[in-house]
């Protein structure tokens, strides 16, 4: 394992002992990125989704109004346990992107909600694949914090302070998309849909949301202590938050989507 990726690892690591922060504190998926998903490539009903990747389970409580049957697919067991106990309905299994432990083309749709630039990026896409009935659909969601607002963007650079660098998210933005570029690549090119979004939440929430930050979770307990200061006196002092029980965060969902390639017996055939 190179440097880069045994850092990823650990970072990503961090989830599983945050999970009670992350289920807390993240924002969920807005209503109008399904129903446009939804209503593009016909899920609902008799179809399979996977969730991959699943966390907490806040994407798979967003895709229950598509009827839809759903599985969900999570590494970590801290992940699971919350799952398990805010979507008891659904099932969980251990398993990660490069390894999915379900039969070859078995779904209609494979979703993934802020965990792609997590993954080992080609092998994903070849297991996605595998996963997938013939032209299936890959779905990625990614909530983006709205930074043109002031204490939205205060919030960033105290999780930079503490990281020492920006969120992997922000920083993996010009290399997760790499593999579908790719001659070789499973997949049709990524398109792009943006939808407006916001979190509603207490201030207790909105620090919940920063804690679950990998690169701040990942720091030893006084950088924690000290981030949980900032971000409260910045809520205690912005004038759109001051004063306030619920403060509304800002953000977009940025919705990437592409389908499985026909293989190249079908294409031959």
């Amino acid at each position: 394992m190179t440097r880069r990726s045994a850092g990823k690892e650990r970072l990503a690591r961090t989830f599983d002992r945050s999970a009670a922060l992350y289920e807390r504190g993240r924002p969920d998926y807005p209503a109008s990125a399904i129903r446009f998903v939804a209503a593009s490539f016909g899920l609902g009903r008799g179809s399979v989704v996977l969730d991959l990747a699943a966390g907490t389970g806040k994407l798979t409580r967003a895709l229950r109004p598509t009827g839809a049957t759903i599985v969900a697919v999570e590494p970590m067991p801290g992940m699971r346990r919350v799952f398990r106990r805010v979507v008891p309905d659904v099932p969980v299994l251990e398993g990660r992107a490069e390894e999915i432990p379900l039969p070859t083309a078995c779904a209609d749709a494979v979703f993934v909600g802020q965990a792609f630039h997590w993954f080992r990026g080609g092998a994903a896409l070849r297991e996605i694949a595998r996963v997938l009935r013939p032209e299936g659909v890959l779905i990625l969601l990614r909530n983006v914090r709205d930074d043109r607002v002031r204490w939205s963007r205060g919030l960033t650079e105290i999780v930079e302070r503490a990281g020492g660098s920006s969120t992997p998210s922000r920083t993996a933005d010009r290399g997760w998309r790499r593999p579908f570029r790719r001659g070789n690549s499973p997949f049709t090119g990524l398109r792009k849909r943006t939808f407006p979004h916001a979190q509603a939440a207490t201030p207790v929430t909105m620090l919940a949301r920063i804690l679950s930050v990998s690169t701040v979770a990942s720091q030893p307990a006084p950088v924690r202590r000290r981030v949980a200061r900032e971000v409260r006196a910045l809520l205690a002092t912005d004038a759109r938050t001051r004063g306030r029980r619920v403060v509304e965060l800002p953000y977009r969902t940025e919705v990437f989507y592409c389908r499985k390639r026909p293989s190249r017996r079908t294409r031959e055939g």
